[in-house]
Parts: structure tokens; C-alpha cells; sequence
């Protein structure tokens, strides 16, 4: 079975009630559940949440919510593993087989069953253990990034490469992870990993990767949705 997962715990401290807040009149969370759904290769989609409010709006929009979350996975400090772990297990001792786990960020609206299924694609190559979305990251290290000293003194560049940099085309390109999607192998991921030197990346343009978390995350998405 391929379970898609989206976490979605309330009592968020950047905003009140984050990932039911409505976005373009709909909540947050239903944008990745909506993605979920659209994406035949997913067996199962679940929203993990401790708030009984957030799971009849997760049931409203098509998702399972077979469980309500324990509280103590649902603290600020509870390492999404944990999360995950904890869904898989409840499967598992129902004896349903998980082969494949898929986190969806409730946070990341931007999501697209192509970006799913690219990274459920990688995963089936020889030697992969998990797949992540990334982004190329607008400030570059090898460029942007200085260290100043204790003297006040400015050391750059900070990161070097094995020839010099004379022009900020000539360096590398830097990828971050967006958070959008994880694909992990079940062993992986009850072994307590999501990234090993076996993770594949697929790689989502910068507008499509935003993370909100804040009023100002919220007003670009919507300026976004708005645009397209």
C-alpha cells in the first residue's frame, strides 16, 4: 500500500489554527488532500491531527482520519518521524501491509500530482531509499554568504570551490529541500529516516515551493492563486 499522510496538528504558535485557515475561501488543508486524491497511484490518504475540529474538515474534503493523533505527538518539539511512525503502526497492527509513505505538508498549497508521482517514480530505482522535492535557493552560498570575524572583518567568499569564483554565474547550483513532498521506503522510515546518502531529489520551480507559516506566507499565496 502507498499512504499518503498529511500532518496537520492544531495549536500553531506562528498563527492561530494555520492549517485551517482559509486560503482563497477554502481551508489550507485541503489543498494538499485535494492533490492527494487526484493522484490514482496513492492508496490511502490520512490526516494525522490531534483536534477533532481538524478532522471533520479533513472527512469533509475526502480524507481518512482513522485516529486521533496523541497529544504528546503533537508538540511543538515532536520530530515529524515520530508522526509518521506512529500512522504507519497503527496500520500495521490492523494487518494492512505499508510499502510506500508519502508526506504531503499541509503548509505547501502549491503541490501537484505530477510532482507525487515523479518522486514515487524515482523511488522505484536500484539503490533509493526515500525521494524529496527541492528548489534552487535564491541566495547561494557560494555568492551571497560572507562570515565576519571577531575583528569585524568581512571573510569572503565563505564557501570556496577548487576554482576561483569570478562571477556569481560561475557558481554552483545550490537546491534546498521545500518541504512539499517526502516519499520514503516503509523499512526506511520505521528504521527512524527520511534522508539517507540513497535520497533522490525531484527538482519544483521556487513559486511552487512556498512553506507559509505567516501572515505575509499567506498573502503571497494568495496573490498566487489569484495570478494563475
Amino acid at each position: 500500500m502507498i499512504l499518503a499522510i498529511v500532518p496537520a496538528r492544531s495549536r500553531s504558535k506562528s498563527i492561530k489554527d494555520k492549517n485551517i485557515k482559509l486560503l482563497a475561501d477554502k481551508p489550507l488543508i485541503s489543498y494538499s488532500i485535494k492533490t492527494a486524491l487526484a493522484c490514482k497511484k496513492i492508496d490511502k490518504i490520512i490526516v494525522s491531527t490531534d483536534s477533532q475540529k481538524y478532522a471533520d474538515i479533513a472527512k469533509k474534503y475526502g480524507a481518512e482520519v482513522p485516529f486521533l493523533r496523541p497529544k504528546k505527538l503533537a508538540e511543538d518539539d515532536t520530530p515529524m518521524i515520530l508522526v509518521l511512525q506512529h500512522a504507519v503502526a497503527f496500520f500495521e497492527n490492523k494487518g494492512e501491509k505499508i510499502e510506500t509513505i508519502i508526506l504531503l505538508q499541509p503548509t505547501s498549497p502549491f503541490c501537484r500530482v505530477s510532482d507525487i508521482k515523479s518522486c514515487l517514480q524515482l523511488l522505484k530505482k536500484p539503490e533509493t531509499d526515500s525521494v524529496v522535492t527541492v528548489c534552487e535557493v535564491k541566495h547561494n552560498p557560494y555568492s551571497d554568504m560572507v562570515l565576519i570575524n571577531a575583528k569585524g572583518y568581512l571573510k569572503y567568499p565563505f564557501f570556496t570551490t577548487d576554482k576561483p569564483l569570478h562571477r556569481r554565474q560561475d557558481a554552483p547550483l545550490v537546491y534546498r529541500t521545500n518541504g512539499v513532498v517526502f516519499a520514503i521506503k516503509r523499512d526506511v522510515l520505521m528504521k527512524g529516516k527520511i534522508f539517507t546518502d540513497k535520497t533522490r531529489v525531484v527538482k519544483m520551480p521556487v513559486e511552487r515551493s512556498s512553506d507559509i507559516d505567516n501572515k505575509d506566507d499567506f498573502e503571497y499565496a494568495e496573490f498566487l492563486i489569484k495570478k494563475s
